[in-house]
């Protein structure tokens, strides 16, 4: 009787389009407001959701603010749905205050409280499971440190100011990945949020945005299960080939929403011609999640499979699961791809 994949095995099975893939790998992550203000806290509601649904990998999510707070940014739960919070204290008010932002070593209070948060979700894991830590890009991270207008206004009249916020906050990141990298985890989820045309020209993100990713994102290159969210709407998925080769084995985006949908991303050009495809993971709406039925949410599943043949594919939402979703529909979601493996066997 042939045993069935581990988590691991599975995921590495699906990047490599290996044939011996039971079935498509599913992964979905959530907020746990008010538990992410703690390491411990975070650590457990992470451990519990994935002990209830036993996804193929768990994607850490702590509130955005973690990597900020250490620079004096302040922010408050208040009730979205999507489990974020507001920030009431915007570090970057004036342009010379990008210049004055001091290089943060890992061992900072809040960046190290993270690091602990991993180290506890390492130690209470199956160790067949991957595990991913959230990283915001250095611009996403600008923009909640001065506020998305603010920054938007200052990177097109004070470049220069700018550019070094930017290259502090990258060298700031870069330190906590390689440290992060230290507590075992199996990759990043990197959050892009400004690649959208209606925040950047493209040539803006690749002055302002790709060159302080590759910088940040360098300590990365040797982990095998790096996922770039691609976040927002109108977003430019051509910047995909920009990264280099094997970086990125997944790339997630709201693919309910925005171009390209997942048959469109398979057929492109970038993906027929390049020999290092990565797998694409999404599939349902955060719409459907919440306020589906539990057929609806099959349907999305079962047509998100037919649109990549199952193959090179992950189950999941085009960004967080939000915190008033359903636990039924997030079970059928989960049950969709064992469903998917009954049908393979028949």
């Amino acid at each position: 009787m042939t045993m069935p994949l581990t988590h691991r095995e599975r995921l590495q099975a699906c990047l490599a389009d290996d044939p011996a893939l039971d079935r498509p790998p599913i992964a979905l992550w959530r907020h746990f407001p008010v538990d992410d203000q703690s390491p411990e806290t975070l650590a457990a509601a992470t451990l519990h959701f994935q002990r209830s649904y036993d996804f193929d990998l768990v994607k850490v999510t702590p509130a955005s603010s973690f990597c900020l707070k250490d620079w004096g940014a302040e922010d408050a739960w208040e009730g979205h749905s999507e489990g974020t919070r507001r920030y009431t204290k915007r570090v970057i008010q004036t342009p010379q205050d990008w210049e004055r932002l001091p290089v943060l070593d890992p061992s900072a209070p809040h960046l190290a409280g993270q690091l602990a948060c991993l180290r506890l979700i390492k130690r209470g894991l199956d160790p067949e499971t991957p595990l991913l830590q959230t990283i915001f890009s250095p611009l996403a991270q600008a923009k909640n440190l001065a506020g998305g207008e603010t920054l938007i206004a200052h990177l097109r009249q004070y470049p220069d100011s700018v550019m070094m916020g930017l290259a502090t906050i990258a060298a700031t990141t870069s330190r906590f990945v390689a440290a992060a990298i230290e507590t075992g985890i199996d990759g990043i989820f990197y959050a892009i949020q400004h690649a959208q045309a209606s925040l950047l020209t493209l040539d803006e993100y690749k002055s302002f945005g790709l060159h302080f990713d590759l910088q940040t994102l360098q300590p990365a290159t040797a982990l095998w299960c790096n996922l770039l969210h691609l976040h927002g709407l109108n977003i430019y998925f051509d910047l995909i080939p920009f990264f280099p080769d094997h970086l990125f084995p997944i790339v997630n985006w709201h693919d309910r929403e925005t171009p390209p949908s997942l048959r469109e991303a398979k057929t492109s050009e970038f993906f027929e011609n390049s020999e290092v495809c990565p797998a694409l993971c999404g599939g349902i709406s955060q719409k459907s999640i919440v306020f589906g039925s539990s057929s609806e949410v099959q349907k999305e599943a079962a047509d998100a499979i037919q649109q990549t043949k199952g193959r090179g594919f992950i189950l999941g939402t085009g960004c967080v699961v939000p915190v008033i979703a359903p636990h039924g529909n997030i079970v059928t979601a989960r049950q969709s791809v064992e469903e998917e493996n009954v049908m393979r066997k028949a």
